[in-house]
């Protein structure tokens, strides 16, 4: 099977289990770093799927890469390669679909609980709410011909499923290790919000490895629907010493 395209934008919010998700099911992956000057292929051909990564910009920024991955999206729509896309990559998949993207009323960073629409139980294990993680000032509306799969107290669109599509405005790609770098990083920036979104950056790092694990285990599942379509079923990988 061809591979999956993963478009990372920034250090600190890199595949890390969404990466290893995909190898537990057979699937090759390459990493690109537009921001760095890693040239995003003009056509899509190459690739089985694309999942596209947070980023501290803005999808309204005027740089040239932020532009050349839209014409990457709209390809993907165009000839329904699936794409997965979160935080700024679902806002950057909901311009694309003709949705608005702009500010939220308020920054949403850290832990916070999301309920799961009707539409989106199936994809959840049927869970009916969930506690995710958010880094995020902007906000997408849900494009027309979508469904909304989760929505939030204080950011009503929380994720949308448009066609073989995902847009998740939280994280779900992250491992602990990799959440634990991210706070620490900042810091700064969390101490110096204010809002009823904005969790206290010691409350973000309480009880972060059966939180992550929590999150981890509804992300698989995610991943798991997302690439089942690609192709047709995938083809899992056996563990070492696993019995046939």
């Amino acid at each position: 099977m061809r591979p999956i395209l993963i478009l990372q934008h920034e250090d600190l919010q890199g595949p890390d289990f969404l990466q290893q998700c995909l190898g537990d099911e057979g699937l090759e992956t390459l990493v690109l770093r537009p921001d760095q000057g890693d040239r995003i292929p003009g056509e899509l051909r190459d690739f089985a799927g694309v999942a596209v990564l947070g980023s501290d910009h803005s999808v309204h920024d005027k740089l040239s890469w932020i532009g050349a991955e839209r014409v990457l999206l709209q390809q993907a729509l165009a000839h329904e390669v699936p794409v997965l896309a979160h935080c700024f990559g679902a806002q950057q998949l909901a311009l694309v679909a003709g949705a608005q993207v702009s500010r939220n009323a308020w920054p949403n960073v850290g832990w916070s609980r999301v309920w799961v629409t009707p539409e989106g139980r199936r994809l959840f294990c049927g869970a009916q709410e969930l506690q995710v993680f958010n880094w995020h000032y902007d906000t997408f509306e849900i494009p027309r011909g979508a469904r909304r799969l989760l929505f939030g107290a204080h950011c009503l669109n929380k994720a949308f499923a448009l066609g073989p599509h995902l847009g998740f405005q939280c994280h779900l790609e992250a491992s602990e290790a990799g959440l634990r770098r991210w706070c620490e990083a900042g810091r700064a920036e969390v101490e110096g919000l204010r809002g009823p979104a904005v969790q206290r950056w010691g409350d973000m790092l309480r009880d972060l490895p059966a939180r992550t694990m929590q999150l981890q285990r509804m992300a698989r599942a995610v991943y798991h629907q997302w690439a089942w379509q690609l192709q047709g079923p995938p083809r899992r990988r056996v563990p070492a010493g696993a019995g046939a």
